[in-house]
């Protein structure tokens, strides 16, 4: 089977043959549908994160199981999948607190190579997946089934920027009913947080982003106003919000400018959520005096804050009842050798997700079928 090889930073993604891993017995051979491309996954080839190489990347998609390992329990064979980039053990301290997203194997789960290339090279996954790849062997908990039509393309976005966007809302801000919100970065993940303000009952979601389309987009998924990032944004957000600021602000760029813009933002006593992909290096600066005296919350926010397997489903449901809109979020479908395309216009601000789809399939719900043994 055929998947894109980061083999260093320092070149394009290569088109390769690979073989996938037989199934342990609790994980399972996904034949994928379609993959988003995240920032994250751009973070990667850049050499902002890191990952060893040779590596698969990928880590938002849909696809159906092929192959069960004998212990597994969660999904079975023909079962359509949407990715869990967190795979949690429901034992640890913090799974049986209810912080799966916390949990103590993940660590593990995500950096067990399960990709075989020429002459039996180790392959990792990135996020224990690998979705630039035909076929793929996770770990049950690395999957969460879904009974559902949508579209293959729209679906694999659920299993990253949709789900981590809602969770940063849901589960880490806790935003209520009444609350006013700001959303910093308006891709993938923040018009996705932007729908879930509109969900929990925000009375005014404030959207930011340099980029117009972002903007607009934003405001066609239910944000109340898109403002450019300007020197007299926070107080022209005060004034939209009776000379406060927001009671929650989510940054989804990761950069230490655009968190501090999220911070400024932010009402005394109001909580700031970070949720963008930054590099370990990237730094922020804030007063030791403004911390105290503005009693604010600074929260971080991964993997859904919380239950994907949970998450997913209901978000699925949303859209489904027309609620979700995750149709607006797939800018266009590319086949798996255009992915170094995707990158380019992810670095222009062209799309919100390029999304590649496998097989004979258009991304519809039968995308799998046709794809390259």
């Amino acid at each position: 089977m055929r998947a894109a090889v980061m083999e260093d930073q320092a070149r394009p993604l290569a088109v390769r043959e690979l073989r996938t891993a037989d199934p342990g017995p609790h994980e399972v051979v996904v034949r994928l549908s379609a993959s988003g491309v995240c920032h994250t996954d751009l973070h990667m080839l850049t050499g902002d994160l890191h990952v060893p190489v040779p590596a698969v990347l990928g880590h938002e998609g849909s696809g159906v199981v092929e192959r069960v390992g004998a212990a597994v329990e969660r999904v079975r064979r023909g079962d359509r999948v949407v990715t869990a980039a967190a795979g949690s053990c429901g034992r640890c301290f913090y799974c049986v607190r209810a912080e799966p997203h916390n949990c103590d194997e993940i660590a593990v789960r995500v950096t067990t190579p399960r990709f075989l290339g020429e002459g039996g090279v180790k392959l990792q996954g990135l996020a224990g997946l690998g979705t630039f790849a035909e076929l793929m062997t996770v770990h049950e908990s690395s999957v969460v089934p879904v009974r559902t039509d949508l579209p293959a393309a729209q679906l694999a976005l659920v299993g990253c920027g949709v789900v981590t966007g809602v969770g940063a809302v849901v589960n880490t801000a806790r935003v209520e009913p009444g609350m006013t919100v700001a959303v910093v970065g308006c891709g993938g993940v923040g018009q996705s947080a932007v729908q879930a303000a509109v969900l929990a009952g925000a009375a005014c979601v404030v959207a930011v982003d340099p980029v117009e389309r972002k903007r607009a987009s934003a405001t066609r998924v239910g944000a109340s106003v898109a403002l450019a990032p300007h020197e007299g944004l926070a107080a022209e957000v005060a004034d939209l919000t009776e000379g406060r600021g927001v009671d929650v602000a989510i940054e989804a760029v990761g950069s230490a400018a655009t968190i501090t813009t999220a911070w400024e933002l932010t009402r005394r006593g109001g909580t700031v959520v970070v949720v963008g992909a930054a590099a370990p290096a990237e730094r922020v600066s804030l007063s030791a005096d403004d911390i105290i005296h503005s009693r604010k919350t600074l929260k971080g926010s991964i993997f859904a804050g919380g239950d994907a397997q949970k998450l997913i489903p209901l978000i699925v449901r949303l859209a489904e009842a027309g609620r979700f809109d995750l149709a607006s979020m797939v800018t266009r479908t590319i086949r798996l050798e255009e992915v170094g395309t995707a990158f380019a216009d992810m670095r222009q601000g062209r799309v919100t997700r390029s999304v590649i789809v496998y097989g004979d399939g258009d991304g519809g719900p039968n995308g799998q079928e046709g794809g390259a043994r």
